[in-house]
């Protein structure tokens, strides 16, 4: 009896990884993960996130496009807004594609099924930013930027030239960067990894028989929890070991996730989100529903720290321009306008436990607004509002301004 108390304790204490405890009549069912990515039924593979991988092609065309001052706004809105068939890409499949960007922009069951107004004023706001870019931005594509004047900036030393609108703000880094929010974590961390969507219907009992989707080597449940995993990998060179080259492979989460696995401060989260997944996927397979649900909350917790880290880091280095003393306006508002997107995404993290974000929208739309509200936007804001703004962003989360911005 004693020895079976001393167990019961182990296993109360034990961890996920090791697997499940049980009595002594029952079998001890392990959770181990896998080495790579790789996942098996009757040897044919039984991942699968080929939508994924499709809709980070499409935006990376898109936002190629919004430096295009030939593309105009109904070329730019049907590439947004794909409809299979229509010509709108350089690559015929994804012409050939009926998945679209804008479909699942602000789309995620937890965050936005009931939300519709939400929804359509986030839509609405990508929108703007195209028509923004097409009307305001390429009419000045020569014209020298300044305060209240769209046009061009060159950053010192014979850089690049950064395109922006009457307020300092790069049009095509906003969409961009704030698309890593409204799409890619919104469908990982508030759709794939919900209950909503993994336990739907009968996706439990199917996935406890073993019943898979009609023609699919794949129970539902692992094809949506797949889906989440896509939004990060979809395009990495080897998709079942994709920290290989964390980073380089998309213009998305993936790079960025890259970007604070090389700062020092925060070094191993990318294999810390990566072994999540991995041991996720193995518990959907063990029917270990507990574990699955303790990787989601690390995923969202994680995955949430790099936007936020990013959006520290951008306007911490916005900060540091503008305080020279002889100011790089073009390389200030560069950083800013990353800055300003991924603060924008921060409506789209999520605490590990709830259905809620780290930011609200309201919080959200409060530190944009400090961002842009004077008369001119980047061209008037302050380092002391940048530094607040750092500030209160870290303080939602477990780092401080001086980790996220060196």
């Amino acid at each position: 009896m004693k020895i079976k108390n001393l167990l019961k304790i182990v296993c109360i204490s034990g961890t996920f990884i090791l697997g499940s405890c049980s009595s002594d009549d029952d079998s001890t069912t392990e959770v181990v993960a896998p080495s790579t990515y790789v996942f098996e039924r009757n040897n044919e593979s039984s991942v699968s996130f080929g939508g994924q991988t499709t809709r980070i092609a499409m935006a990376e065309e898109i936002v190629s496009k919004l430096k295009d001052n030939t593309s105009t706004e109904a070329i730019l809105d049907a590439m947004f807004a794909h409809v299979e068939g229509a010509n709108d890409f350089s690559d015929a499949s994804l012409n050939a594609s009926g998945k679209s960007v804008r479909s699942k922009t602000a789309a995620s069951r937890d965050y936005f099924s009931d939300n519709a107004t939400d929804a359509a004023a986030i839509k609405d706001k990508f929108d703007s930013w195209i028509k923004s870019q097409v009307d305001d931005v390429f009419p000045s594509w020569t014209t020298d930027a300044s305060a209240g004047v769209a046009g061009v900036l060159q950053e010192a030393g014979g850089g690049s030239k950064r395109y922006v609108n009457t307020k300092g703000l790069e049009l095509n880094q906003a969409f961009a960067k704030s698309l890593i929010g409204a799409l890619m974590t919104d469908q990982a961390l508030n759709n794939y990894l919900g209950t909503l969507v993994l336990d739907e219907a009968s996706n439990i009992a199917n996935n406890n028989n073993g019943v898979v989707a009609e023609g699919k080597p794949y129970t539902t449940m692992e094809h949506k929890w797949d889906e989440a995993y896509g939004y990060l990998y979809g395009a990495s060179q080897d998709k079942a070991d994709p920290n290989k080259t964390i980073g380089q492979d998309d213009s998305f989460l993936n790079k960025y996730i890259g970007r604070v696995e090389g700062d020092s401060d925060f070094a191993g989260i990318a294999k810390e989100i990566f072994d999540a997944f991995k041991l996720g996927r193995a518990a959907i397979v063990a029917k270990r529903y507990d574990v699955r649900d303790a990787q989601a909350a690390i995923i969202r917790e994680k995955i949430s720290q790099v936007i936020a880290i990013r959006a520290v880091y951008y306007l911490q280095q916005g900060k540091t321009a503008l305080e020279a003393s002889t100011v790089d306006y073009a390389s200030a508002f560069h950083d800013l306008s990353e800055g300003f997107g991924f603060v924008y995404s921060l409506q789209f993290t999520r605490k590990p436990q709830g259905n809620v974000p780290y930011l609200t929208r309201t919080e959200v739309q409060g530190l944009i607004d400090q961002l842009m509200g004077g008369t001119n936007g980047f061209w008037d804001v302050t380092p002391a509002t940048l530094q607040s703004i750092s500030e209160t962003i870290a303080s939602k989360f477990s780092f401080t301004v001086a980790q996220a911005g060196s």
